[in-house]
């Protein structure tokens, strides 16, 4: 079992590495995910963020990948420290940024050395001094307890092998009435075991993905309360062409996720 589990997250990083090295577009970003031609700005259109916020991050730090735009949900405020489970290039830390002012504080953490990599290159060319990005698993984050405003994420969770301990510790390193935004993908019937096995899936950010009513349960079983999963209206033309042949819209969607840790 632990052998198994080893393989699927070494075949995510994998993965994961090469679009960071620029061999691939990935996948978790909508349409004509996993081709070459995506262009990266028309799928982050897709997926909620604006002209505006696409101009004022770095270039590099948008690779197309997600499923939504967890900064619309999280109300960030200036002095905030916020922190981004799976942040990849940065993209999301850059505009986060924009709303904790300098007095505030942007974490990203990313299992991948060529993503962190990225967007500290990123970081330091274009002179953000209030983010930085750590190298660690989000199931067992390398932060503070009680030390986080608001958690972000966009299009991760799906991808862990232990989506309890990640809301766990999620818990664990946000102040009291601290709260989660993210956007992610979840299940909305069973799917098929062979979905379920295949690493090319799971990558995919579909095989991964468990049924909403079950997220929902974990996330209050890890203590949060003002739990909320809402589909976004435009799921389908997100999830539509990440796995060419199977229709992944029949079985997963796009979901934004929020919840309060009490005071």
């Amino acid at each position: 079992m632990k052998k198994n589990m080893e393989i699927k997250r070494e075949a995510i990083r994998e993965n994961y590495s090469s679009v960071a090295k620029g061999s691939s577009s990935g996948c978790c970003g909508g349409s004509s995910c996993c081709s070459s031609s995506a262009d990266p700005k028309e799928i982050s259109k897709l997926l909620g963020y604006s002209e505006d916020d696409l101009d004022m991050i770095p270039s590099g730090s948008n690779m197309g990948l997600g499923c939504g735009n967890p900064i619309e949900i999280a109300r960030i405020q200036k002095g905030e420290t916020v922190l981004d489970l799976g942040s990849g290039g940065g993209f999301d830390c850059f505009l986060a940024s924009r709303f904790t002012g300098s007095e505030g504080h942007v974490i990203g953490v990313d299992m991948t050395p060529d993503m962190v990599s990225l967007a500290r290159r990123c970081a330091d060319e274009e002179g953000y001094e209030n983010v930085e990005f750590r190298l660690g698993e989000i199931e067992h984050l390398p932060v503070a307890d009680s030390s986080v405003d608001v958690i972000i994420s966009n299009c991760v969770l799906n991808l862990s092998l232990d989506k309890a301990q990640v809301f766990k510790d999620a818990y664990r390193v946000l102040r009291p009435g601290g709260r989660l935004a993210i956007s992610d993908v979840a299940a909305t019937c069973e799917l098929p075991e062979e979905i379920k096995n295949d690493l090319s899936m799971i990558s995919a950010c579909i095989g991964g993905s468990i049924h909403y009513k079950e997220l929902g349960k974990l996330i209050r079983k890890a203590g949060f309360d003002e739990v909320r999963l809402r589909a976004k209206k435009n799921s389908k033309d997100i999830v539509r062409d990440w796995a060419p042949g199977i229709s992944p819209e029949d079985y997963i969607a796009s979901f934004y996720i929020q919840a309060v840790k009490p005071v």
